[in-house]
């Protein structure tokens, strides 16, 4: 349904309520600008919703809006057509629960906020986001990377027996620590590469490793030298979790796993709490990567095991599991969506 502004005293008396807001608004930004901005708009979104619904008003309210508000605050870029349509996005998005995602989404930009909605199919998976943005900082690139390379569906979800080996909250702390499987696709490999190769190239990107493993880690060496009896054994990679308070072991595996590779490990564990670990630490964590595994032989191989293991696989090709990649959409597939349904809007007015 078409609107003439000029004649419609409802639409009139509307905006100079929004005027207003908008003027109180850049009062109380000063304090805390992106809270209100992200309160604000919303509000819009909300409004927007409810009169389109209410009245019947088609899209072209949408034009007018943004033509009156530059208008009126030619100096504010935040209420273009575009991002009017956001604010509605937003607002249709969590209006269900928005107050479980009030204080998490205010704190983080607007931009960010777009991406979670535009790339979430449920309120958990953009939680999810908010969450891990806030905590991280991360910028607009990073997160959209994070959710390109799918890190809901990964985090989480290696083979552990964190439950018995750690104590609760760390056991599950030290879960979502890890992932399944880890992407190095920033590698510069043949698939069929060894671990001497694997490991000098993650050391080599080193900024783009801590990232794929996470907040916390902390590198300390490759083929870290312990003494053990007298002999000389070398652990593949050791890392400091900040977080957990806890030297993390990993061991590269460029095949798949096998059972004596937990064994292994466990060993490197045990000399690891007796010649690093201080009292002020808590007990090491073992993580094994390999190329592949059978959730059934790892599960059986780590039952047994006291010190706290995981199992996970990585890649070092961007490809995605079909079983991930079939249940989400594309980013082109969204972005085709959202187009499709501002063109239809248009159709329709």
């Amino acid at each position: 349904m078409g609107l003439s502004k000029r004649y419609d005293s409802e639409y009139t008396e509307w905006l100079n309520e929004l005027k207003i807001k908008i003027q109180s608004t850049q009062i109380r930004a000063a304090l805390s600008a992106n809270k209100e901005m992200i309160l604000l708009y919303w509000e819009f979104g909300k409004e927007l919703y409810e009169k389109q619904e209410e009245k019947g008003w088609g899209n072209a309210v949408v034009d007018s809006l943004a033509k009156d508000l530059r208008e009126e605050f030619p100096n504010l870029k935040g209420f273009s057509r575009r991002n009017l349509f956001y604010m509605k996005s937003f607002y249709i998005f969590y209006k269900v629960d928005f107050e479980k995602v009030q204080q998490l989404v205010a704190q983080i930009p607007w931009g960010h906020n777009i991406r979670i909605i535009s790339k979430s199919r449920s309120l958990k998976k953009a939680i999810f986001y908010l969450n891990e943005t806030f905590e991280n900082n991360w910028s607009r690139d990073i997160l959209d990377m994070q959710i390109e390379t799918n890190l809901f569906e990964r985090k989480g979800k290696a083979i552990t027996n964190f439950s018995r080996a750690l104590p609760e909250p760390n056991s599950d702390l030290a879960n979502q620590t890890l992932k399944d499987p880890y992407l190095f696709d920033f590698l510069t490999l043949k698939k069929d590469a060894d671990e001497h190769s694997i490991e000098e190239q993650l050391t080599k990107h080193i900024t783009q490793f801590l990232l794929e493993l996470g907040t916390g880690f902390a590198f300390i060496g490759r083929q870290y030298h312990l003494e053990i009896g007298k002999k000389d054994f070398y652990i593949d990679l050791l890392f400091y979790h900040t977080k957990l308070r806890c030297y993390v072991v990993v061991e590269l595996k460029a095949k798949s796993f096998k059972p004596e590779h937990a064994g292994k490990l466990s060993f490197y564990l045990s000399a690891v709490d007796d010649i690093l670990k201080t009292e002020i630490d808590n007990p090491t964590i073992g993580i094994i990567l390999c190329r592949m595994k059978n959730k059934i032989e790892a599960e059986y191989a780590l039952r047994g095991i006291s010190q706290p293991i995981g199992v996970a696989e990585y890649q070092l090709s961007k490809s995605v599991p079909e079983n991930i990649k079939s249940e989400l959409p594309s980013i082109e597939e969204i972005e085709l969506a959202s187009i499709r349904a501002i063109n239809k809007g248009e159709d329709n007015e």
